[in-house]
């Protein structure tokens, strides 16, 4: 028995069942399942540039007769959603299991959405653990019964699952073989005249899953003790929730939740009262009842469909009472998110935000640009996204007379989608200028390797790809390197790139201040400060001052000793002091 989360028992499971490859682009809530998954024996793991990409790899290795495992965050699914629904014609030949992180309540994520849509959509079988335990047993079943459907299964978790560890009992590794390749091209090759006969298979194949779903373990009832009174369908974290708030309803309890079998909903549906179904920030599953010709009864008052459920807000949705909870005190100051003191983004949002540039932002830790007090980003949509916005507002106001327009996309992502962005950006001959924050790692989700700096997740022998050469390959010829915590080189490369008529690439490169801890002397504000403010403006943790007066200080142990400040000090009231910390 092992204490385990959600990300860790998926990687056991998958581990115990004999899969070979582990695919994917990091990505929280799911980041960690592939990291424990590379440390087992006898697996090959992977990071890929993105969703999609590892999809395809995971695809390609299942045909050829591995088990696969890749993993994703719900908006990955998005990204790898192009192979995902083919796949589901296909079919596999090695089992293929695919996780879907859900994040309800948007913890780590550009917003909230429910991946039992996907399944559905696609046709794709989903299981639903509730806990850590659930994860490792139906992860470890789903290689077989992907196998036996011939078909890929998702696992689908959300944020409390992923990360809340429970007890697990781990077991021993199994050993499959290779199953034989046999060249089959109505089977693997999609085009019309081999698709059309898949679909039909595709569509028996969904019957004989409904009607396993109907007799697997994975569903269970669990009678109440109210004769009946009110019966609760639910899934995932939320039937944890459920249990708690509700320790007198009957619960049918679906593991498998794409596709349902009508008949076990509707025998449920005939043993209580009122039916209601209980489902975290989506209607998916209210539907799909609705769906099986069965009543789902109207809560007496309104249950969130935003954001995580608690068995608090469960109660009140019965108009029952919630548990008392103490409101936080008044006048506590507010602790918003900040680049880590020394990050090497900071000075390019300030130089950003001094020329009033509209900046198209992109995914990661550099989106925390946008808050006071840089307030240097406009836009944050998708991977990739800032590059193509650019150049959107280049093409709406062009002839206008309108403020630099300039894209900040990081390494990684840019290996993810921003390459893609920048090719049409220049076929279409674009303008405008793109910063590259180039920290040498992917920060966000836990400083994983990219193309961008060959670390591969196994430590494997690698190339790191030359990210100016590849940007002047495609035809852009005004291509810098900048020292990030230079503020003259910041300042200079973004006045010349903002005023030329030219797309321009600038890479300010320079490592996470996470990946090497080591701490230099620190700084210090002398009695020449004259409370003027200008340091503060860059938003760093370190740097507080005096209410009244403005005078400022440096809290000296999280100063790194990285200088910033003390370049914008026009009073220079700011020394480094040796020994200082």
């Amino acid at each position: 028995m092992e204490l385990l989360s959600g990300n860790e028992a998926i990687a056991q499971g998958a581990w115990e069942a004999g899969a070979r490859v582990g695919v994917a682009y990091p990505g929280t809530p799911s980041t960690e399942t592939l990291e424990n998954f590379a440390k087992k024996e006898g697996v090959y793991a992977e990071w890929c540039t993105n969703e999609k990409v590892a999809l395809e790899v995971g695809m390609g290795a299942c045909a050829a007769g591995a088990r696969v495992l890749a993993t994703m965050k719900h908006v990955g699914v998005n990204v790898a959603a192009d192979p995902l629904f083919t796949a589901a014609y296909t079919g596999v030949n090695g089992g293929f299991v695919i996780l879907a992180a859900d994040d309800p309540g948007m913890y780590s994520s550009q917003n909230e959405q429910d991946s039992h849509f996907y399944a559905q959509a696609a046709h794709v079988p989903m299981l639903d653990p509730a806990d850590a335990a659930e994860a490792h047993a139906f992860t470890k079943a789903a290689f077989d019964l992907s196998e036996r459907f011939d078909v890929p299964f998702f696992i689908r978790s959300s944020v409390r699952i992923s990360h809340t560890k429970t007890p697990v009992s781990t077991g021993e590794r199994t050993e499959v073989p290779l199953k034989p390749y046999e060249t089959d091209p109505r089977k693997w090759v999609m085009m019309p005249s081999f698709a059309k006969p898949r679909r039909k298979v595709q569509l028996q194949r969904d019957a004989d899953l409904a009607e396993w779903a109907g007799t697997c373990s994975f569903n269970r009832v669990e009678a109440g003790q109210d004769d009946g009174e009110i019966g609760v369908v639910c899934a995932g974290a939320a039937y944890q929730h459920v249990s708690e708030a509700l320790p007198q309803a009957s619960i049918l309890k679906l593991g498998v939740t794409w596709p349902l079998c009508a008949q076990q909903i509707q025998d449920f549906a005939a043993t209580v009262k009122r039916l209601y179904v209980v489902e975290e920030g989506s209607d998916y599953l209210t539907q799909a009842v609705r769906a099986c010709g069965v009543t789902v009864s109207d809560f007496p008052c309104t249950l969130p469909r935003d954001g995580e459920l608690t068995p608090g807000l469960i109660r009140a949705a019965f108009g029952m009472e919630a548990p008392a909870y103490v409101e936080a005190p008044e006048g506590l100051p507010g602790r918003p998110p900040a680049l880590c003191p020394g990050c090497p983004h900071r000075l390019v949002f300030k130089e950003l935000s001094r020329v009033k540039a509209i900046v198209t932002g992109d995914i990661g830790c550099y989106t925390l640009g946008a808050l006071p007090p840089l307030s240097a980003m406009d836009t944050c949509l998708d991977m990739g996204a800032s590059v193509s916005m650019a150049h959107g507002f280049e093409l709406a106001l062009e002839g206008t007379e309108h403020r630099p327009v300039c894209a900040v996309i990081g390494d990684s992502t840019f290996g993810h989608s921003g390459l893609s962005s920048l090719i049409s950006t220049v076929y279409n001959r674009g303008a405008g200028t793109i910063c590259v924050l180039d920290n040498r790692t992917t920060a966000m989700t836990g400083r994983q390797g990219n193309p961008f700096n060959g670390q591969t997740l196994q430590n494997r022998p690698s190339r790191e790809l030359d990210l100016e050469g590849v940007v002047r390959a495609l035809g852009v010829e005004d291509v810098r390197t900048i020292d990030p915590n230079n503020m003259k080189e910041v300042r200079k490369a973004i006045k010349e790139a903002t005023q030329s008529n030219e797309l321009s690439v600038l890479v300010f490169r320079s490592p996470c201040v996470l990946l090497d801890r080591t701490r230099k002397p620190s700084y210090v504000v002398t009695g020449a400060c004259t409370g003027c403010g200008v340091c503060s403006t860059l938003g760093c943790p370190a740097i507080s001052k005096d209410r009244e007066s403005g005078i400022a200080s440096i809290d000296p142990g999280q100063c790194i000793g990285c200088g910033q400040c003390a370049q914008y000090c026009g009073f220079k009231a700011i020394e480094q002091r040796e020994g200082a910390r």
